[in-house]
């Protein structure tokens, strides 16, 4: 498949990061070597995306704390960005609500419409925004520290301008499939099979309309998670679940255990959350403290 064939994907992932892990960006780096070895996708781009403060999760440190400890781990990546939005509405955001944030954020951003899994559809991918005034989140106390949709978006927006082909008349630009899909662990799709936990329209849309990526956790059985859930069922061919034939140690990695070797002084939490995240923590005093 030509680069233009091939369905270019956003993974977004949502969660507490609290604190976030390697474990985390493991995650995301798996799900991109896997799905470009399918040679059907090319990953252009990778979301974080706290949860807000009001989600209730005991223990869970501020969004200010987890927002920068998310930065410091991805500050090296050319292709991982924080997202901010849910941190700033006024209460907890569904997942399903976050993704369909960033499918009209990234309309307008870049001009183009993305497709769904069951509607695919190929459009026109625009380097520069049509929308002259580009969306700014809405908290309007703080705007120098708070980023624009275009400084979030700059680098994705740089990378689709890449491909864009400039025509005459009707071939003017690249036509190419643009989609978001969830990245999320094991433990979340297992979560779809909880009764009253996730409203069964949102899970339609979740799985149905969007799509996820799933990388397990090692030994567990995904092909049993999905039967077990008939809305996993019948959206099967839109769960992604990305194979290693390797047991990477990242795959166990957890905030939980994080929370714990912080507690307990052990010297074992290097190998689960980066060093600038490690300093920022012990400088805030975060976990130290804490149970849970």
């Amino acid at each position: 498949m030509t680069e233009t064939s091939k369905t270019h994907v956003i993974l977004l992932s949502c969660g507490s990061f609290n604190p976030i892990t390697k474990g985390h960006i493991h995650m995301f780096e798996k799900a991109r070597e896997y799905l470009h070895q399918t040679g059907r996708f090319i990953v252009i781009g990778g979301i974080i995306s706290p949860v807000h403060d009001s989600y209730g999760k005991p223990g869970l440190v501020s969004s200010q704390h987890r927002l920068t400890m998310c930065q410091l781990a991805v500050q090296s990546s050319d292709w991982i960005r924080v997202d901010p939005w849910e941190c700033y509405q006024e209460t907890w955001q569904t997942t399903c609500s976050v993704l369909e944030h960033h499918r009209d954020l990234m309309k307008r951003v870049t001009g183009c419409i993305l497709s769904n899994v069951n509607t695919p559809s190929t459009t026109p991918v625009i380097g520069q925004p049509q929308n002259q005034t580009p969306p700014i989140y809405q908290d309007h106390n703080d705007m120098n520290h708070k980023p624009t949709a275009i400084k979030l978006w700059g680098k994705i927006s740089e990378n689709l301008g890449k491909i864009c082909c400039v025509r005459p008349n009707m071939e003017r630009f690249t036509f190419v499939e643009l989609r978001i899909l969830l990245l999320c662990g094991s433990d979340l799709l297992e979560s779809f099979c909880i009764p009253g936990l996730w409203k069964d329209s949102d899970m339609e849309v979740i799985v149905g309309d969007f799509g996820i990526v799933v990388v397990p956790r090692d030994g567990v059985d995904t092909e049993r998670i999905m039967n077990h859930s008939s809305v996993l069922r019948k959206y099967k061919e839109n769960i992604i679940v990305v194979k290693d034939a390797t047991n990477h140690p990242m795959s166990i990695v957890s905030s939980t255990k994080s929370r714990l070797a912080l507690q307990h002084g052990d010297g074992h939490v290097v190998d689960y959350l980066s060093q600038p995240v490690i300093d920022y923590i012990l400088q805030s005093q975060l976990y130290i403290n804490t149970s849970g």
